[in-house]
């Protein structure tokens, strides 16, 4: 994986295998979390060995709030997990790592500097037979002094405002669908914005567009190609959302990660956001 701008941020089945021992250690060296939108899938149908089931809407956000948790919150999460500052943070989820890469997004915007994603998810870890587990594991819980936040890799509605007036590239992750106005989500998924369409001036280049059939990322040349095509080429800010963005994540760790555009911003509002704010300027149909 050496190829990619960044190295270790992205790890195979086959590393996490041969950590096992590691990632069961009451030690803190290494955590394996497992990141769903629920824990169901985790609880009934097995996870890797060592793994914490974590459930992004409950664990991961503040559901008052509707926001990522906050400093504090995200400090004794990590101290019930048993994970220091030091800790290797190995993610990986379902929906290849939809729910994963937000997490992981959420640790480097709180400084954690040894975080990593299972590159293929859930869904390659079952499908290539490596292990699994119904044991559910515990640590001991330790102290995490949380960094940050690094406001950097992080979008707010005014920065897309800004984005708009400045001709910033906005990458819209979502799908055709969603993206001309047609639907307000994806087909079995909750609706939750008001109006349809996309932020003027965004294109829309999909967060599946970044990854193989297998859930896997492509390639750094192809990763290139694909936002070159949009004269996306890390030159400018470029900020990435979606509807409540997991998927924009996984659009942000391609661009900010694995291509080493610095200036890639995840807009975690997104749509839900957007397509909610009375006068904020919407555009349907396909991009111009």
């Amino acid at each position: 994986m050496s190829d990619y701008a960044k190295e270790d941020v992205l790890v195979s089945a086959d590393w996490v295998e041969e950590h096992l021992d590691d990632f069961r250690s009451d030690a803190p060296d290494y955590r394996l979390l497992e990141v769903d939108v629920d824990t169901e899938v985790y609880d009934d149908e097995g996870h890797a060995p060592g793994a914490i089931g974590l459930d992004w809407e409950t664990d991961l956000r503040d559901t008052v709030e509707r926001d990522i948790l906050d400093k504090e919150d995200f400090e004794a999460l990590n101290e019930r997990l048993g994970i220091t500052e030091d800790t290797t943070v190995v993610l990986y989820g379902d929906n290849a790592n939809w729910f994963a890469a937000y997490t992981y997004w959420e640790y480097k915007y709180y400084g954690h500097d040894d975080v990593r994603l299972l590159d293929g998810g859930r869904d390659y870890w079952i499908a290539n037979d490596y292990p699994l587990t119904d044991e559910v594991p515990e640590f001991p819980s330790t102290t995490y002094d949380a960094g940050g936040p690094r406001e950097s890799i992080r979008a707010y509605r005014s920065d897309v405002e800004k984005g708009i007036d400045s001709d910033l590239p906005l990458v819209d992750v979502r799908s055709p669908e969603e993206f001309r106005g047609e639907i307000l989500a994806p087909p079995g998924l909750q609706e939750t914005a008001q109006r349809g369409g996309h932020v003027p001036g965004a294109k829309n280049i999909s967060w599946a567009d970044v990854t193989n059939d297998d859930g896997t990322f492509k390639s750094r040349d192809e990763l290139e190609a694909l936002y070159a095509e949009e004269g996306i080429e890390g030159e400018e800010t470029t900020i990435a959302y979606c509807r409540i963005a997991e998927r924009s994540s996984v659009a942000w760790f391609a661009l900010h990660e694995l291509l080493g555009y610095d200036d890639a911003q995840n807009y975690d509002g997104s749509w839900t956001e957007w397509g909610n704010v009375v006068g904020a300027p919407i555009e349907t149909g396909d991009a111009d």
